[in-house]
């Protein structure tokens, strides 16, 4: 098992266009764009989805933290 962990944490080391995470269409068209607003807005887009766990997560150990607490 840490063999095949090894073997895969060198390959995505060695060969980083395999681990590229964006897919064809996205970046055909934030690479073909000159003013730079579709990358903005995938990056703002990259960030609310990333925040969002985060803050559902925050919620539930508040209401936790409540319940316990009173």
């Amino acid at each position: 098992m840490n063999r095949k962990l090894l073997l895969v944490v060198v390959l995505l080391l060695l060969l980083p266009s395999l681990a590229e995470a964006q897919c064809a269409m996205c970046r055909a068209v934030v690479e073909s764009e000159a003013d730079g607003k579709t990358a903005e807005g995938i990056n703002n887009g990259i960030v609310y989805l990333m925040a969002l766990p985060y803050v559902l997560v925050a919620g539930l150990f508040y209401f936790i933290y409540r319940k316990m607490r009173g």
